[in-house]
């Protein structure tokens, strides 16, 4: 547990505590309401959610990163909007969701910041590993007759293409935040 609490805490780069709490705070906001505003649209909503995983896996230490994993599964199945009206189902794949996304953050941590990989092979690790699981629970549960067929192409090929995406973003957001703040 304790070499999880020291990844936990790895940065690309020191930033003030202040600045940290308010990047924590930000992402977790956009996060939770982005599925509420832009609604159906998975691959922008999913982009932007992957993308702020990855500058807060960068930027943001410890339990910090907690609100940020947890935050746009609940802002999905709050909005109900992205998944119609299968989104009741979202409920049973909402603890594989965080697990998917702490995936997605700690191979940030461990392959970029730990073993200071390159940043496009983190990248790839990441979303393979993330859209891995997510379409892997979604299948045990469609097997189960738990939840619908629809989920399985949204849990899978769809998550491979919003956090190839949105690493894609992190990397240019992350290059501004570098150079600028």
């Amino acid at each position: 547990m304790e070499y999880l609490y020291k990844i936990s805490n790895l940065q690309e780069y020191a930033i003030k505590t202040a600045q940290e709490y308010a990047e924590m705070l930000i992402y977790t906001a956009v996060c939770f309401f982005l599925p509420m505003f832009l609604g159906h649209n998975q691959i922008l909503v999913g982009t932007a959610v992957n993308a702020l995983l990855i500058l807060a896996a960068l930027n943001v230490k410890g339990y910090k990163l907690l609100p940020i994993i947890l935050a746009p599964s609940l802002g999905a199945f709050a909005g109900g909007l992205i998944f119609g009206p299968f989104t009741i189902y979202l409920l049973y794949l909402i603890p594989f969701i965080w697990i998917g996304n702490t995936i997605l953050v700690f191979s940030f941590k461990y392959f970029k910041l730990k073993l200071n990989k390159n940043y496009l092979f983190t990248s790839i690790i990441g979303a393979f590993a993330k859209s891995g699981f997510l379409f892997l629970s979604a299948f045990l549960l469609y097997s189960f007759g738990i939840i619908p067929g629809v989920f399985l192409f949204a849990m899978g090929a769809m998550q491979l293409i919003t956090a190839v995406s949105g690493g894609i973003a992190a990397y240019g957001a992350q290059a501004v935040k570098r150079k600028y703040f």
